[in-house]
């Protein structure tokens, strides 16, 4: 677990889109979090949501990462 300013990894994503996801779950718990693009832009381009070649970093505070884990699911339960 990485936690750089008070701010804990909580995963890193394939694609913006799952990214997005994610910190619209965490919005709705009341969960604080930061969308790190890792200066990326998608395989087609920076309007392309899908795919990058570094993925897309998702962080929380660090006293809110078992809160977020907890948050956040995405297809068929898998987080």
């Amino acid at each position: 677990m990485m936690i750089e300013n008070g701010w804990s990894v909580l995963a890193t994503y394939a694609s913006g889109f799952e990214a997005d996801l994610a910190m619209a779950q965490l919005e709705s718990a009341g969960i604080p979090a930061l969308r790190d693009s890792n200066d990326t832009v998608g395989i087609f381009g920076p309007g392309f949501a899908g795919a990058t070649a570094r993925g897309v970093t998702v962080r929380v505070p660090a006293d809110a990462l078992e809160d977020a884990r907890s948050a956040v699911c995405l297809v068929n339960g898998i987080s």
